[in-house]
């Protein structure tokens, strides 16, 4: 809770105010029907028209001060509640960003979205409740019930009766409602989760025809919330009925008894007048109250939610006086076991050792599962081994400082992103001051130059939100350039040319050997023909390494590999590589690498 009202910050006037002004109004609320007393006794049933006179300016300042009050309260409790909403929103954004991948396989994509949208804005209307209506509500109940003793003694014990009858029902409206909006709120995750995935999906869902499948999914993630939101606010609903029951009868009592006492003497008619206003705003301010409550176990859920993310502690670190010079592009494993859950022994990769010189082209084949991407991962230390090293340049990848040793070791994930923007935008993350020439170069090496020069717009082209209007290929090489802009010692493509063709692809490569010499290279592939032309090929198997070195010699030593070979190659050979007049596929030659 503290993490989270930290975040109050430069709004912590505001919030000072906000309380302040709002018993400003209620002083000034409370004295109105005391002055309205007045006029009534002392003005009109004397026929004082001077006294009525004082009195009414008396009131007509007293309602202007209220008035005033009034307004910066809520001019200060919403600048307070905003703001505090908008540093919340940015931190747990800030936050985010810090994680490593570990830290966000522990919550769902959905799930971050509703913490910073829905959860943060029950915060912020809490938060403003509890700043003004929290402090005016009480504060409006405890002085008309000084007020209505300071009128009369007798009547206000009738009075606390009543207010304790409606206080104890409205007690249990609220400890029921509280649960109820409990668990309405983790319906929102499911609902989310179901408008993201049809969103980023769409075109799958066309595809296959699974629009009503996806109406129905979204319709029972609707409905649960729905009936959910239904069922709170049903019990909600009873404050009213309930107030309005308590409130009438105890008018009604107090005036057949105020008769009595007029008639005899003890209580005057501008008294008994004021005290059906004091009722009036106690009972309101007690059902108030009750809805504070409500909001605040509303409120209670999602700080929790959020406080999950704000109290997760990201799983690497900086070292003080981290490293931040490199001296080539040399990567060494050495005894490496890496799983993603610590501690439950299921290793995904198993003893690695191998050593990488700086500049050498490396491939890496093998089965879906067999731990390639978690190999290349680990050099990026996008996550950290469970045991062993591995080693960029000589260094340990846990010395460098993580910003400089991923501006050094470049990556194109498997998942290709690109974001809304022009082509020069997306290009520019790689290097944000980089001239439009040297875009253009990064383009010219991945082959994305082809391409780009037949759009309207050139590199000034926008792109849709997760590259939608460019193809997967168009994407995966606009990705390669973007990876390319950093200039690395290492370059990592975790099968990032899949979607284009073979001819394509070994001119990227050719590309890589003559701009970028000196940079290691590391190139995940399915299909044989991306890297059989690489310094050195490695074969996966379930985690461990079952073989490496040039193609040739895997061809004669590992079975695993001859068997890809020929299911890929002697099969018939890619559906764009060229044959030669006997069917077979002829390899692009050395000078595709």
């Amino acid at each position: 809770m503290r993490k989270i009202l930290s975040q109050i910050k430069q709004y912590k006037k505001d919030t000072i105010l906000t309380p302040v002004y709002a018993m400003l109004e209620v002083i000034m609320e409370v004295l109105l029907p005391y002055i309205m007393a007045k006029i009534i006794d002392l003005g009109i049933e004397k026929g004082d028209m001077k006294a009525v006179r004082l009195y009414g300016a008396l009131m007509v300042a007293a309602a202007l001060v209220s008035l005033f009050a009034g307004i910066m309260s809520g001019v200060h409790g919403a600048r307070a509640s905003t703001g505090f909403a908008c540093n919340l929103r940015e931190e747990i954004y800030r936050r985010i960003q810090t994680f490593s991948f570990g830290n966000i396989d522990k919550f769902s994509t959905a799930g971050l979205v509703t913490r910073m949208t829905t959860d943060v804005t029950n915060i912020q209307n809490s938060f403003q409740m509890c700043i003004r209506i929290a402090v005016r509500a009480p504060f409006m109940l405890i002085s008309s019930m000084v007020m209505s003793f300071v009128v009369s003694p007798r009547m206000s014990s009738m009075f606390m009766v009543a207010l304790l009858v409606l206080g104890v029902a409205l007690g249990l409206v609220v400890r029921f409602a509280m649960k109820t909006f409990s668990e309405a709120f983790h319906k929102y995750d499911e609902l989310n989760a179901s408008v993201q995935e049809n969103v980023s999906a769409i075109r799958v869902v066309k595809a296959y025809v699974r629009e009503d499948y996806e109406k129905q999914k979204f319709r029972k993630a609707s409905g649960n919330l729905y009936n959910m939101f239904v069922k709170a606010e049903s019990i909600v609903a009873l404050n009213n009925p309930i107030m309005m029951l308590v409130s009438y009868s105890a008018i009604i009592a107090i005036s057949w008894l105020g008769a009595h006492m007029i008639v005899g003497g003890t209580l005057t008619t501008g008294e008994l007048t004021s005290l059906f206003s004091y009722i009036f705003r106690a009972f309101i301010s007690l059902m108030m109250l009750s809805f504070i409550f409500v909001m605040i176990s509303m409120s209670t859920a999602s700080i929790k939610r959020i406080s999950e993310v704000l109290d997760e502690k990201p799983e690497l670190a900086d070292k003080p006086n981290a490293v931040r010079e490199m001296k080539d592009g040399s990567i060494d494993f050495e005894g490496v076991d890496f799983a993603y859950f610590k501690g439950e022994n299921k290793d995904v990769l198993h003893n690695i050792d191998l050593h990488i010189k700086s500049g050498e082209t490396i491939g890496i084949i093998g089965s879906t599962g067999s731990g390639k991407t978690s190999l290349v991962n680990l050099i990026s230390r996008l996550y950290d081994v469970t045991k062993g090293c591995v080693k960029v340049g000589g260094v340990d990848v846990r010395d460098y400082d993580m910003e400089f040793l991923r501006d050094n070791v470049s990556v194109v994930l498997q998942k290709n992103v690109l974001f809304s923007g022009s082509i020069l935008d997306n290009l520019r993350w790689g290097d944000p001051n980089a001239t439009e020439e040297e875009c253009i170069e990064a383009c010219r090496a991945a082959c994305a130059d082809e391409f780009i020069e037949r759009m309207p717009d050139k590199y000034n082209t926008h792109i849709e939100r997760g590259g939608a209007n460019v193809s997967g290929g168009q994407k995966q090489r606009l990705c390669i350039a973007r990876a390319l802009m950093k200039r690395p010692k290492v370059l990592i493509l975790d099968d990032s040319t899949s979607a284009v063709d073979t001819a394509t692809d070994a001119k990227i490569k050719q590309a890589f050997a003559e701009k970028i010499p000196g940079t290691t290279k590391l190139i995940i592939a399915q299909r044989i023909s991306s890297v059989e032309k690489a310094d050195r090929i490695l074969v996966l198997e379930d985690g461990r390494i079952t073989g490496i070195g040039t193609h040739e010699e895997l061809l004669k030593n590992n079975e695993t590999y001859a068997d890809i070979y020929n299911s890929q190659v002697g099969g018939g050979g890619d559906f764009d590589r060229p044959e030669n007049a006997e069917g077979k596929a002829v390899s692009v030659g050395k000078e595709g690498v």
